[in-house]
């Protein structure tokens, strides 16, 4: 029992909170890709990513594993993440920062998702059944340029004010 649910209830949750999470932040990286803010979209992804990391911390374990190093990696980057958004409301490097960071979010939900799927979808875990074959060193690999060109084009085109003008000359 997890919090009162079922090991089996309590994971489909988490899985839940996560997917709903890895969306709204796909949504709001589009957004910020678009210069605008998305403001609904991103509290979701924001919180649901939140969410996903401190639930990944109720499953059972013996020992600190790698899913706990992620974790606490994604909880501190969310940390930087809120301050920007919400604390430096993206004055001045805030901008960056904040773009920058809720890729690097996205990209650790997307890296746990690759994990999970190569240990639980049959035909990929047979493709890569100790996570240090080629096909799931490629995966993560294409995952992780994939989402170095997202964050560089996020952070450079990123510019929410510029939306405000938008609206107030038209």
């Amino acid at each position: 029992m997890v919090l009162g649910m079922s090991l089996a209830g309590f994971t489909l949750l988490h899985v839940a909170i996560s997917l709903v999470g890895i969306v709204t932040g796909f949504v709001a990286v589009y957004g910020m890709h678009s210069s605008k803010r998305m403001p609904g979209w991103t509290a979701i992804f924001l919180a649901t990513t939140i969410l996903t990391d401190v639930t990944g911390y109720f499953f059972p374990f013996e020992k600190v594993l790698p899913s706990h190093i992620v974790g606490a990696i994604s909880l501190a980057i969310l940390a930087v993440s809120l301050v920007a958004l919400y604390g430096k409301r993206l004055a001045g490097p805030w901008r960056a920062i904040y773009a920058g960071t809720a890729v690097a979010a996205l990209y650790l939900n997307a890296f746990v998702l690759v994990v999970q799927a190569f240990l639980k979808v049959a035909f990929l875990h047979d493709i890569a059944p100790t996570q240090q074959d080629p096909g799931f060193i490629i995966a993560q690999g294409v995952l992780f340029v994939a989402f170095i060109g997202i964050g560089w084009l996020v952070v450079k085109s990123f510019h929410p004010a510029a939306e405000g003008r938008a609206a107030a000359a038209g």
